[in-house]
């Protein structure tokens, strides 16, 4: 997966950022946690700020590449009071993470482009250790999952994707559908081969869910 990959590629370098090797990664219990440990530093209401859309809104921020000051900068030019917040708390999670030398889920794929941005050596590593890359269902694939994908993939050029648009169904959880439909135009030298023929259902169980 994304997240078992970036996992090596992070306890092998994430020295460059600041963090240690060792670092822990926090699942969703410990990552509510922490949210509510920030509310309860900024003198905020749980009621009012319910932890867990503060921590659905810091992912998916996380998944577009977006940093605390960025979505404070939106919250602004808005005027979003609710995403204004939303921003502090993040600020401040991320702070605390970083104080315990943790990592979340999202941080194992944002800290791992991070640390491809900055350290183009890194990159250029795993870029000749992986000459050629494969993703399957490709239609799920999110901003941050594209990215590292893009950026190891911009060297050799050796980029397979199969996926099908008809299949994406994780919106909620971040999946930006805009990968697959464009990826011909991303790489206009790709070759699209279209799979057209079934051969895992008959006729007779086709019709019959098509008919649903």
């Amino acid at each position: 997966t994304f997240h078992s990959c970036c996992v090596k590629i992070l306890r092998r370098s994430i020295g460059a950022l600041g963090y240690g090797t060792n670092f822990t990664i926090y699942d969703t219990d410990d990552s509510l946690r922490v949210v509510k440990k920030c509310l309860k530093n900024l003198n905020m209401e749980e009621k009012q700020f319910p932890p867990k859309p503060l921590l659905g809104a810091i992912s998916h921020a996380k998944e577009r590449l977006e940093s605390p000051e960025d979505m404070a900068g939106i919250a602004d030019r808005n005027g979003d009071y609710r995403m204004k917040i939303t921003a502090r708390v993040y600020a401040a999670y991320q702070k605390e993470l970083h104080e315990a030398g943790a990592l979340d889920f999202d941080d194992l794929l944002c800290e791992t482009v991070r640390l491809f941005k900055t350290k183009p050596e890194v990159l250029e590593y795993y870029q000749n250790r992986w000459q050629y890359i494969m993703v399957d269902e490709y239609q799920d694939t999110n901003h941050v999952q594209y990215m590292l994908v893009a950026m190891l993939a911009k060297k050799n050029k050796n980029l397979c994707v199969v996926g099908d648009d008809d299949q994406s169904i994780y919106k909620f959880r971040g999946a930006t559908i805009e990968n697959i439909l464009t990826f011909d135009k991303l790489y206009p030298d790709a070759k699209v081969i279209k799979l057209e023929q079934n051969y895992r259902s008959t006729q007779n169980i086709l019709d019959a869910a098509n008919a649903v």
